[in-house]
């Protein structure tokens, strides 16, 4: 691991607040609520995660008997409560599951340590939807993804709605934030990624064509994609092959696809088998 560059100082833990554009409840600084079975069960999982308050339904929570089976000693006591209760904490249109946890915010990963672990690199540009940066956090846990990559300042802070639609994967692929994203883009090919701007305009995505690289694939946001200084940055530029009546893709649909296609290339043969079937 490098050492920190001198004179850079620490960046601030970002601050959860009520999270009214979201429908989050109140929570402390420095924390938020987390909600939902699977995101509650990963976070008590979690051993960089400090907790604060847990509030079940039932005394046997699917969220409990999940972290227990793992053999995770869950550090904090659960409160029985009423789901009403959960309901006027949450808000309406949580589906909480009978479970909350009040967490602090998890503590952000530098690059360079992100980056020791082993898979593909995802990188963000400008996305700022919660639900598409839980949903491609998911993906990215399905695939074996290193970490995901986003500009600080045009990244949604850490809420329930995130983690909910992350169903457990914020808590075991690090999100990674950078103040200028050109020269995060820049550390990854000095760590030797090959950088590969998902968007029209370039070659078709071909995993086969990547044996032997690692790579980081780079998605802009919906409607915008790629700034123009992003796709200048990336090695290259490739497009996912879509012969039907659509040009485009959601962007968390997008990022899941292009990731298969860097991982089929390491498919076991049983499922290349299964996959070169013809539909019956």
């Amino acid at each position: 691991m490098r050492q920190p560059r001198h004179g850079r100082s620490a960046r601030r833990p970002r601050v959860s607040s009520a999270g009214g554009r979201e429908g989050a409840p109140s929570a402390p600084a420095g924390t938020c609520w987390l909600f939902g079975t699977h995101a509650v069960a990963a976070a008590l999982n979690n051993p960089r995660r400090v907790y604060e308050r847990l509030l079940v339904t039932e005394e046997n929570h699917p969220a409990l008997e999940e972290a227990t089976r793992s053999g995770r000693n869950v550090r904090v006591t659960p409160e029985l409560v009423q789901r009403q209760r959960l309901d006027d904490l949450l808000g309406p249109d949580a589906v909480h599951q009978g479970v909350a946890l009040l967490a602090r915010i998890l503590p952000p990963m530098p690059l360079d340590e992100a980056l020791e672990r082993p898979g593909p690199v995802l990188v963000l540009d400008q996305v700022t939807d919660p639900r598409n940066i839980g949903a491609i956090l998911r993906s990215a846990a399905a695939f074996g993804a290193a970490c995901l990559v986003v500009q600080d300042r045009n990244a949604p802070e850490e809420t329930a709605v995130l983690a909910k639609a992350a169903s457990g994967a914020l808590e075991t692929v690090p999100m990674v934030r950078e103040v200028n994203l050109s020269r995060a883009i820049e550390q990854l090919q000095k760590a030797g990624c090959w950088t590969v701007g998902l968007d029209a305009g370039g070659t078709m995505l071909d995993g086969a064509s990547f044996d032997g690289r690692r790579v980081a694939l780079v998605l802009g946001a919906e409607g915008k994609g790629l700034r123009r200084l992003t796709r200048e940055s990336c090695d290259e530029i490739a497009g996912l092959y879509m012969p039907g009546e659509m040009e485009s893709l959601n962007v968390s649909v997008a990022a899941a696809v292009g990731l298969y296609e860097l991982m089929r290339r390491g498919m076991p043969s049983a499922y290349q088998k299964a996959a070169a079937k013809k539909p019956t």
